[in-house]
């Protein structure tokens, strides 16, 4: 968002200082893609309707169009064994990546001297997960919730 402010603003002097931060608050308190309602509000201001339709289209159809290949490509791929081996192997790290992740999240608070909450709240997320097919924000709220509540002193 700052090299948008650079460009509009300070370079190209499309905008000026309140235009931008308007579209940019606005932008940020529209539900759905904070930086496509930025980009048309900001084209619009600019080019007008014409300006607005042309950011989102060139915003959303590249993606789309990507989408849609992506998609005939793994439906045509999903009887080749080969193309298959590599998908799932694909999964595979990309599931190893998360694990690390998930470690290296957990690591810090585990050798801080909070294995018990740590423990016992990674534990039940994860019974919560499996059990009640929580989505992984509620997931998030409710550990966070549980830390909030639960609180152990910090070691110096």
């Amino acid at each position: 968002m700052a090299a948008l402010q650079s460009e509009l603003v300070a370079r190209r002097h499309w905008l000026d200082e309140e235009q931008y931060a308007l579209i940019y608050g606005l932008a940020r308190i529209t539900p759905g893609t904070n930086l496509l309602a930025f980009a048309a509000a900001a084209a619009w201001k600019i080019l007008g309707w014409a300006g607005a339709v042309a950011a989102v289209l060139a915003m959303t159809a590249p993606s789309a169009a990507m989408v849609v290949l992506l998609t005939r490509g793994y439906e045509a791929w999903n009887a080749n064994a080969l193309a298959m081996a590599a998908i799932g192997g694909t999964l595979a790290a990309a599931s190893g990546m998360m694990a690390t992740s998930a470690w290296q999240l957990l690591a810090p608070q585990i050798r801080s001297g909070r294995r018990a909450r740590t423990v016992v709240i990674f534990l039940a997320s994860v019974m919560a997960s499996q059990a009640f097919s929580l989505p992984p924000v509620q997931l998030l709220g409710l550990a966070a919730l549980a830390g909030l509540i639960w609180r152990t002193p910090v070691e110096p």
